[in-house]
């Protein structure tokens, strides 16, 4: 077991697909911690791997000895929707769980029907008994792919295997929660391209923060500048009321020194922009807003200020409703 730690650190291995993907607990105020240098230009990515490779994590357990190696993941079904911006592919975790006598490589094989395309084909990493190794997998619908479901399969050496279904349908088929914003089409102001900040990610169903630079939350290209706007299109004219925006808010990055701080909502009516809500001096990592029932095919939030030196527009999620 010596070297243990480098070993988990040296050998983690990732193979993407070769037909890779195009791009691919909100509280309040969190507490105060010991200011992180200040991020520049935009706040820096967790990991210096493409957007389409998110980190493999290893987690440590108890091993039974029985010698095997199950594959796991995080859903027992994944929907993709079809039409959305090929930058916010589905997602959904993976992994392997050791129950080894002694420690050694974890491997499995990642298969998906035709045409769906995964980040990855293999997951590989030298594990220690008991321990269990998880990531991210991206599954991209191509267009003009039938609605249906699809195989998604995780085969391993030990000759265990998993299969998740994974639905294809449109947008409009999604069970959306009463979230009219959910996987709709999004456009920003501008976009930061030294990480991974794609507009469409603030629609995708995912609140936390915890994906920064990684493919999950926006973050505008305009250090200082005001205002930016991130603009969803609903789908046709929707009666709404409400509008829920998470800022980002990690301990590490605390929404008070780096999330939104002042805006306003606006909703499309008949073609025009109406403000129907605005905050001013925020500092948690999530803001409801209430206003009088419209009738909308387009919700607007406007950036206008942002806490911190830098004052980028980082969101996290957009939900209407």
């Amino acid at each position: 077991m010596r070297h243990l730690t480098a070993a988990l650190a040296a050998t983690t291995t990732l193979v993407t697909a070769a037909a890779a993907l195009t791009a691919p607990a909100l509280a309040g105020t969190a507490a105060l911690t010991p200011a992180p240098s200040s991020p520049s230009p935009a706040l820096p990515s967790p990991a210096s791997e493409p957007p389409s490779s998110a980190s493999v994590k290893v987690r440590p357990g108890t091993s039974k000895g029985t010698g095997a190696l199950t594959p796991i993941a995080g859903a027992d079904r994944l929907v993709a929707p079809l039409g959305v911006d090929p930058a916010c592919p589905a997602r959904i975790d993976i992994g392997l769980r050791s129950d080894a006598k002694k420690a050694g490589y974890a491997t499995a094989a990642i298969e998906v029907d035709k045409p769906l395309t995964a980040s990855r084909a293999m997951l590989t990493s030298y594990l220690p008994p008991g321990y269990e190794l998880s990531a991210k997998l991206l599954v991209a619908v191509p267009p003009g792919t039938a609605e249906g479901t699809y195989g998604l399969r995780l085969r391993t050496t030990t000759k265990r295997s998993l299969e998740v279904p994974v639905e294809v349908m449109t947008v409009d088929r999604l069970d959306n929660g009463g979230n009219f914003a959910l996987r709709r089409p999004v456009t920003a102001s501008s976009q930061h391209t030294n990480a991974n900040y794609p507009p469409c990610s603030v629609a995708d169903g995912d609140r936390s923060s915890n994906g920064w630079a990684g493919g999950n939350g926006w973050n505008d290209a305009t250090a200082r500048a005001f205002p930016d706007t991130v603009a969803i299109a609903l789908g046709g004219a929707r009666q709404i009321s409400r509008v829920d925006l998470y800022t980002l808010d990690t301990e590490r990055y605390p929404a008070y020194r780096y999330g939104v701080r002042d805006w306003d909502v606006q909703a499309q009516v008949g073609g025009q922009w109406q403000t129907v809500a605005q905050v001013r001096g925020n500092t948690a990592g999530t803001v409801r807003s209430d206003f009088a029932p419209v009738t909308a095919d387009a919700v607007r939030v406007v950036a206008l200020a942002s806490n911190g030196a830098n004052d980028y527009t980082r969101i996290i999620e957009v939900e209407v409703r």
